[in-house]
C-alpha cells in the first residue's frame, strides 16, 4: 500500500509573538516527513526537533528585523533567534545548503508528544 504524502502550510512563531512564520511540510498517516534531531555542539545544548524544508517554503511574515543571526565553527550555517525572546526559530543548513530547518516546537497545531519517526544525525562527526 502506498502512502500518500499531503503537503500543509502551517503558521508558527517565537514565544512573545514577535516573530512568525508560514512553512510548508509534508505529512503522510505516519507523520511529519523530514523531521530530525542533531548531535552538534549547538543542536544538543537547544534540545529541538527540527523539519527540513526547501528555503522556499519557509516566509518570514512578521518580524523579520527582530531576527538575531547566530553563526560558529565554519559559519556557513545560519542559526536565527528571535532578539526578545531568545527562541530558536529555524536555520539555514550548512550540509543541505538548499534547505532551512524549522524548530518544530515553534509550528501551531503540532502535538509534541505525537511526534514519531525522529532522524538522529551525526552533526558532531561532520
Amino acid at each position: 500500500m502506498m502512502v500518500k504524502l499531503v503537503l500543509e502550510t502551517k503558521t508558527g512563531g517565537c514565544h512573545c509573538g514577535a516573530v512568525v512564520f508560514q512553512v510548508t511540510f509534508g505529512m503522510n498517516s505516519d507523520g511529519i516527513k523530514n523531521l530530525f534531531k542533531c548531535n552538534c555542539s549547538l543542536c544538543k545544548r537547544r534540545g529541538v526537533a527540527v523539519i527540513s524544508v526547501p528555503h522556499e517554503q519557509l516566509s518570514i511574515t512578521q518580524g523579520q528585523e527582530n531576527l538575531s543571526l547566530y553563526q560558529w565553527n565554519t559559519k556557513v550555517a545560519k542559526h536565527y533567534f528571535c532578539k526578545t525572546c531568545g527562541i530558536y526559530t529555524h536555520h539555514k543548513r550548512r550540509s543541505v545548503p538548499t534547505e532551512t530547518s524549522v524548530n518544530i516546537a515553534c509550528i501551531e497545531g503540532i502535538d509534541l508528544s505525537r511526534l514519531t519517526g525522529i532522524t538522529m544525525l551525526d552533526g558532531a562527526s561532520n
